[in-house]
């Protein structure tokens, strides 16, 4: 395991006496303290500081939104040493991790993971490199325990579903953050319990957020879950005792959250034989910053688009056939068919299709107000249609495939199906293509020798002495 520079030497802290007795709190703890004994793996370790890179840069991109300015303010009042992206301003490990979050998640650009329950893997990551910034931990010992915290986070999203019954996938994210930072910590295995234990029991989260007309609270979500499981984890550090059973116990997540059904037992498996975390390799990273289920969406409409010659005119209607999650989460509520906010846009899978078609690309730009509410765009969307296509569902997870057509005044239909966008994991993006994107989406506010400098000390985090020239790049 690698040295956790400056951190301070932790003990045993009493719990009062009390013993956790929950198969899964404790094989998630185990995993989170156990796990890569020798080190990640050259693969894994390089595509953490991808999925790292990828994050600040849409982090970056994400500055100027309004969840994230009301997140910076929010910690401004807080005192501490932890940087806050994109500005001189210190704060506590918790709401510098919330603000920096918030600004990686708020437009919905950062990475992916789709099974029975849909997952933004690297909303643990801003949580992660606060708390190790707060705590003077070198770069080797966050690079394991966000992979940690991906292995937790990907596994517990194989194992059940939240969204099927009315909860949201951010709880995910808490339990895997706990994980990640018990790891981080160098916390004993009974103190991580308790410390997921906290995390899982106060803070069930709804899927309202992300019900009807969406508001800016769905850009900030992930991360208030994941600086919740930070501040469970400094709570067990310094000696609080969990719920006894999270997971098990009567009134616990499987009984409350999951109505009585059991995690996939399989799925824990890699967990509790400490297989070394590979999972960040099954996760995408985004092209477009739209929900991840319309990327091939995306895809497939500007194929069309170039069918057409760029030439709209002649478009009589337009029909998207999609999978039942696709069709659940972005076009089955009314609101999805005229959208009023950011958040509600970029969750529309019709909208994203008609301007896609209208513009020929897909930017952050796209969801502004003015832009969505164009009324050439709102009369395409009244001669489109999406309909669910049960074989396009058979192939979902494993991809996530949409067939759009345009069928023209003249009669013709011209159609164009998509299963694996660019940046899926069995159709990656390249590093180049990753890098390319990272300096698009930062360089509206950064210098091109800033972006090049934050970019190499991304790249070497676990090759030098510390995380400080990365921070210094992320300041300001």
């Amino acid at each position: 395991m690698a040295e956790r520079d400056g951190a301070r030497a932790v003990g045993s802290p009493d719990h009062g006496g009390m013993a956790l007795a929950d198969r899964i709190s404790s094989a998630l703890a185990r995993y989170a303290c156990g796990a890569a004994e020798h080190g990640l793996a050259p693969d894994v370790a390089h595509e953490v500081r991808r999925r790292l890179l990828d994050s600040v840069g849409v982090g970056v991109a994400g500055l100027d939104e309004g969840a994230a300015g009301v997140a910076r303010r929010y910690a401004e009042r807080s005192a501490g040493g932890v940087t806050v992206w994109g500005t001189n301003l210190r704060s506590s490990a918790e709401a510098a991790g919330f603000a920096n979050g918030v600004a990686v998640r708020c437009l919905d650009f950062n990475d992916t993971y789709l099974s029975l329950e849909p997952l933004h893997p690297s909303d643990v990551l801003a949580a992660l490199v606060a708390l190790a910034e707060d705590r003077g931990i070198g770069p080797g010992a966050l690079l394991e325990a966000i992979a940690v915290a991906y292995e937790v986070g990907v596994t517990l999203c194989d194992a059940a579903s939240l969204r099927t019954r009315g909860w949201d996938h951010v709880n995910v994210i808490g339990i895997a953050t706990a994980c990640g930072a018990g790891r981080l910590l160098g916390l004993p295995v009974e103190t991580v319990e308790h410390a997921i234990a906290l995390a899982v029991v106060p803070h069930a989260a709804m899927r309202e957020t992300r019900a009807g007309e969406l508001s800016t609270w769905k850009g900030a979500a992930a991360a208030h879950a994941a600086r919740l499981a930070v501040t469970a984890t400094l709570l067990a550090e310094a000696g609080m005792a969990g719920p006894g059973r999270p997971f098990e116990g009567p009134m616990g997540f499987v009984t409350q959250v999951l109505g009585g059904r059991e995690l996939e037992a399989s799925t824990l498996a890699r967990l509790e034989t400490l297989e070394d975390p590979r999972r960040i390799l099954d996760t995408h990273v985004k092209r477009w910053p739209v929900e991840y289920h319309a990327q091939s969406a995306v895809d497939a409409a500007l194929a069309v688009r170039e069918d057409l010659g760029g030439d709209l005119s002649g478009i009589a209607s337009v029909r998207v056939d999609t999978f039942r999650a696709g069709f659940e989460i972005i076009a089955g509520d009314l609101e999805k068919w005229d959208p009023r906010t950011r958040e509600t846009a970029d969750h529309s899978l019709p909208y994203i299709v008609c301007a896609t078609l209208q513009d020929g690309d897909v930017t952050s730009r796209t969801f502004d107000l003015q832009r969505v509410r164009r009324p050439d765009t709102l009369a395409l969307l009244e001669r489109t249609t999406v309909e669910v296509d049960e074989a396009l569902t058979a192939g979902y997870p494993a991809g996530a495939p949409n067939r759009v057509t345009v069928t023209t005044t003249e009669g013709v239909a011209l159609v164009r199906e998509v299963a694996y966008p660019r940046g899926h994991a069995r159709y990656p993006m390249t590093d180049d293509e990753l890098v390319a994107k990272y300096r698009a989406n930062v360089a509206e506010r950064w210098s091109a020798g800033r972006s090049a400098a934050v970019e190499e000390a991304v790249w070497r985090l676990g090759e030098d002495d510390g995380l400080e020239r990365l921070l210094e790049g992320l300041r300001g």
